[in-house]
C-alpha cells in the first residue's frame, strides 16, 4: 500500500515533534538555517519549511522550488525513513530517494538525523 499525502504530513510533522525535543542539545552544534522542500514523488505533493536552530519549523503543503535543500521520495520511503524502518545512507545509496543540497549543508544534516 502508498502512504497517502495525510500520512506522510503526519510523519513530517512527527519529525518536527523530535527535532524540537532535541533542539537544545543540537542547537550549539548544527548551525544550519535553510529552507527545505520534500517532494513526495508517487504522490506528486510537496511540502515545504525551514530547519533553524535544529528545529524544522513552518512546516506547509506545497513545493518551495528555491529550497535550498530538497528532499525527494515516495510516500513509503519518507515515511519509513521518519519512523527509522529506513536507513537513509542506504537509502541514499540505494537511489530510493535523493537529497539535492550543498556538501556542507549534507554534513550538517547528518548530524540532524
Amino acid at each position: 500500500m502508498v502512504a497517502s499525502v495525510d500520512e506522510c504530513r503526519q510523519a513530517l510533522q512527527e519529525l518536527s515533534a523530535r527535532l524540537a525535543s532535541n533542539a537544545a542539545s543540537v542547537r550549539e552544534r548544527v548551525d544550519l538555517d535553510r529552507t527545505l522542500a520534500c517532494r513526495v514523488t508517487d504522490l506528486g505533493t510537496a511540502f515545504h519549511g525551514r530547519l533553524t536552530g535544529g528545529q524544522l519549523v513552518d512546516l506547509a503543503d506545497g513545493d518551495d522550488p528555491k529550497a535550498k535543500i530538497a528532499l525527494n521520495a515516495t510516500s513509503d520511503d519518507l515515511v519509513a525513513l521518519v519512523r527509522g524502518q529506513l536507513d537513509i545512507a542506504k537509502a541514499l545509496a540505494a537511489r530510493r530517494i535523493s537529497i539535492k543540497a550543498n556538501p556542507f549543508d549534507l554534513m550538517k544534516l547528518r548530524k540532524l538525523l
